[in-house]
């Protein structure tokens, strides 16, 4: 009798996936409002997300994460590049085409304050999508908002109040309910929890994960938080400046990063436990010590020629002035585009160049 040999079971199709994204907005000037140049808030982004995950996207304020975004729920249109939702090309779907796709892809905006209409009863907002897309739920949309609500931990019976009579927390809660109101595959939640007070950013943390385990969803969470994002997070994106620079499963990123800057975004995260603390020489016992950056982000109208971290880098040499480093795999599922990195397994190529040190400290 043969056995039949076991067959490694296939990764499912990814969900999400994002080729050679970019986004530049062009600068005019003068009467005749000629092009004199462009922010390239997005240049090349390569990256999939896979259904059921949480794909964590960080970096620091202007590197492109909230543009990116809004790219892939196609509240912009992409300069370059290509979007896939469920292997379909939705890159340059118009209005019409993409209302069909809207009950599948929602987003979660930052600002509780600005994203809720104030001349708006909590019933009205939470039902918009409804009316929009003239669904009909069993039972009515009156119960299903009050559903909604229960769902997110709000008092169904706040369903004729308005905006302002709710706290930020409450009202980022009503924001996650107006999005779920269709039953989406993928969320997109920029800065869900950077405008509320400290006390409440671990409620709506948890609330989302308690979501997504009940509901299935596929989350890209887009955070300058790494602890918000380590919580909630299965794989991780670091940007910095318009690209990705390093992309990882939360494990490797946090304990084993390989890009510079990710290192020193780590180095950054406070650690509450004094006892582990790295002293100010950097010799603290058990944490690397704080690695201070020198320095601004490059403009995004003129980044840096090579690798865009090599001004701030202090690993830089004559070659990362000069050649962009790809985002390439060391390891199995843990890419980073640096030619020198850290934390490189035993045998990994690093780019010729040598140790020269011609960058920033």
């Amino acid at each position: 009798m043969t056995i039949p040999s076991q067959v490694p079971a296939a990764e499912p199709a990814p969900l999400l996936k994002v080729t050679g994204l970019v986004k530049h907005f062009p600068i005019k000037k003068g009467l005749l409002q000629r092009q004199v140049g462009a922010v390239q808030a997005v240049d090349g982004l390569d990256f999939d997300v896979r259904p059921g995950e949480t794909l964590g996207v960080v970096g620091e304020s202007g590197c492109g994460k909230s543009t990116m975004g809004r790219l892939i729920t196609r509240l912009l249109e992409p300069s370059r590049g290509t979007v896939e939702f469920q292997g379909r090309d939705i890159t340059h779907l118009d209005t019409a085409g993409m209302r069909p796709l809207r009950r599948d892809i929602q987003m979660i905006f930052q600002d509780p304050y600005s994203s809720l209409n104030p001349r708006h009863s909590v019933g009205a907002i939470v039902g918009a999508p409804f009316r929009l897309q003239k669904v009909t739920p069993e039972g009515g949309v009156k119960a299903e908002v009050q559903r909604l609500l229960s769902l997110v931990g709000l008092n169904p019976e706040h369903y004729n109040r308005y905006p302002h009579e709710f706290s930020g927390g409450q009202r980022q809660r009503i924001g996650i309910a107006r999005a779920l109101a269709l039953k989406p595959q993928l969320v997109v939640a920029d800065e869900p929890v950077s405008a509320l007070d400290v006390s409440i950013q671990a409620q709506v943390v948890n609330l989302l994960a308690d979501l997504q385990g009940e509901l299935g969803l596929t989350y890209v969470i887009i955070a300058h938080d790494l602890s918000v994002i380590r919580h909630v997070s299965n794989r991780i994106a670091v940007m910095y400046l318009g690209k990705i620079v390093e992309l990882a499963d939360r494990t490797s990123l946090y304990e084993r990063p390989m890009h510079p800057y990710t290192k020193a975004l780590l180095s950054a995260v406070p650690v509450p436990d004094p006892r582990r603390r790295p002293r100010q020489d950097g010799t603290g016992p058990g944490d690397r010590g704080r690695i201070l950056l020198k320095g601004d982000v490059p403009s995004p109208i003129a980044p840096p020629p090579g690798c865009r971290f090599h001004t701030r880098c202090w690993k830089a040499t004559d070659l990362c002035k000069t050649q962009e480093p790809p985002l390439a795999a060391l390891v199995a599922g843990h890419r980073v585009a640096c030619h020198h990195p850290e934390n490189a397994p035993e045998g990994a190529p690093e780019q010729p160049g040598d140790k020269g040190t011609g960058g920033a400290s």
